[in-house]
């Protein structure tokens, strides 16, 4: 991973205190976007010093940014340091279980609440999914397409639920997600689903839910087995499916981190 050389000039005491918000929002989809495309890979430690030097932000703004990250799951707090999080294979496997229990009842109650102009909103996301491809850009389209499924429902628990369990495996479809072949296949899947709810199928549109969901868990859990000869142990925490091993070592906060041996935080 490339350390950054050059010195990058802080955020000067002029700039006026109503930018503060769009500068956090900002270094946030930054970090996350690193996060993302591995720039800043599973198990690495970052400090705020690096992040406040790569983006030219305040240090208030670097915590606002990784807290946000924390809760999100691409980062963990560690004793020195914050971490990138590894993969946790467990805990993708365990979402995934449970994702199939929640968007299939809010898929069915959707079938029976949702307007037209709110399934057309949908198709919208999704189609810009294929044109609009950046880092950012598909995070917030991977999450609008299943929130916005589950929001159909009319059930505000069952589409926080959908939020928080997507967004903790986006970084790992990322993995799949970069291959224009897979998009249009999850575009397709997505389109078709949508035209169930509106046709109100409620057991044809669970069915699609659920077929579409294992796809993706099975795309991801091999792209992870690919990608760990590439980001080493250090990058994985949970039980690897070829090994029967834990992946990487503890760091100082008791979470699965990188090796403490030759492994500085940047």
């Amino acid at each position: 991973m490339a350390y950054v050389t050059g010195q990058v000039s802080q955020r000067t005491s002029g700039v006026s205190e109503d930018a503060e918000p769009s500068l956090g929002r900002k270094a946030m989809a930054d970090i996350r976007s690193d996060i993302l495309t591995l720039t800043l890979a599973p198990g690495e430690p970052i400090t705020e010093r690096f992040l406040e030097a790569r983006h030219g932000v305040s240090r208030t703004v670097i915590r606002q940014a990784l807290t946000e990250l924390i809760r999100e799951g691409f980062v963990l707090k560690g004793e020195r340091s914050y971490i990138v999080a590894p993969f946790d294979l467990k805990q993708l496997e365990e979402i995934f279980e449970y994702r199939e229990f929640v968007e299939d009842a809010a898929i069915r109650l959707a079938c029976a609440r949702a307007t037209p102009e709110a399934i057309d909103a949908i198709r919208v996301t999704i189609d810009r999914g294929l044109t609009d491809f950046t880092p950012e850009a598909w995070f917030k389209v991977g999450l609008d397409v299943h929130v916005q499924l589950a929001a159909l429902s009319g059930n505000r628990f069952m589409r926080d639920a959908v939020q928080d369990a997507v967004n903790r495996t986006l970084r790992a479809r990322w993995l799949v997600a970069s291959s224009a072949e897979m998009r249009a296949v999850a575009h397709r899947e997505h389109c078709a689903i949508v035209e169930l709810v509106r046709e109100g199928r409620a057991d044809d549109a669970a069915d699609a839910v659920r077929a579409h969901a294992r796809d993706v868990r099975r795309q991801i859990m091999q792209a992870l087995e690919d990608a760990r000869r590439l980001l080493g142990e250090r990058g994985f925490a949970g039980v690897l499916k070829s090994s029967g091993q834990p992946g990487g070592s503890q760091s100082p906060s008791g979470q699965s981190g990188p090796d403490s041996a030759g492994w500085r935080p940047r």
